[in-house]
């Protein structure tokens, strides 16, 4: 995908794999719809989602966060990711525990984040996530034509249809996931 964003030029990530964590571009180089995803390099103190879209002129709006969550029911504990537009807040106590049937649904601890999805924290992108783990994406991001996501590794970001988030492993679409912001801070994805 080569896609001019704000300042940003995406080019094809396939080519640029050295701007994707390792398990994106294993993702990548595994689906013939690799042509749909774009990479473009940025300065990895500018990550965060509200630093970032100012910094390089994106709007929000067509940013997205990925975040790893940890669900609990009895003794089983399990995890899972959920993508919801920066604009809006992942409905996590409401859908999310319902949908995972689960007791209790808190962010996932940094470290284990890190090393389960083996991508930086605050870089976590949906391609590439442990194909077991329940991925629950909100529907306005699935209908977007493209949104900006982490691409594991805070130095870049990836320009993705949403058509092609659709198709990942085990995804789920939910309407509603995403709670819109009521003039509070956006944060970083996880």
């Amino acid at each position: 995908m080569n896609l001019a964003v704000g300042t940003l030029e995406f080019k094809p990530a396939s080519e640029f794999s050295e701007l994707l964590a390792p398990p994106a571009a294993a993702a990548l180089h595994n689906s013939s719809r690799a042509d749909q995803v774009g990479v473009s390099e940025i300065d990895p103190s500018l990550a965060d989602t509200a630093t970032f879209c100012e910094r390089y002129k994106v709007r929000v709006e067509i940013s997205a966060n990925c975040v790893v969550l940890q669900a609990k029911r009895g003794e089983k504990t399990w995890f899972a990711a959920c993508v919801v537009l920066a604009t809006a807040r992942a409905d996590v106590n409401g859908a999310v525990r319902q949908i995972l049937q689960a007791r209790k649904v808190s962010f996932a601890p940094m470290q284990e984040a890190v090393a389960l999805t083996r991508m930086e924290y605050g870089g976590i992108t949906p391609i590439g996530l442990p194909v077991d783990w329940p991925l629950l994406i909100d529907k306005a991001v699935t209908d977007s034509d493209y949104v900006i996501v982490g691409s594991g590794l805070r130095k870049s970001k990836i320009a993705v249809r949403g058509s092609f988030l659709a198709q990942l492993p085990n995804v789920t679409i939910v309407e509603g996931l995403g709670h819109p912001r009521s003039n509070e801070p956006i944060r970083s994805a996880k």
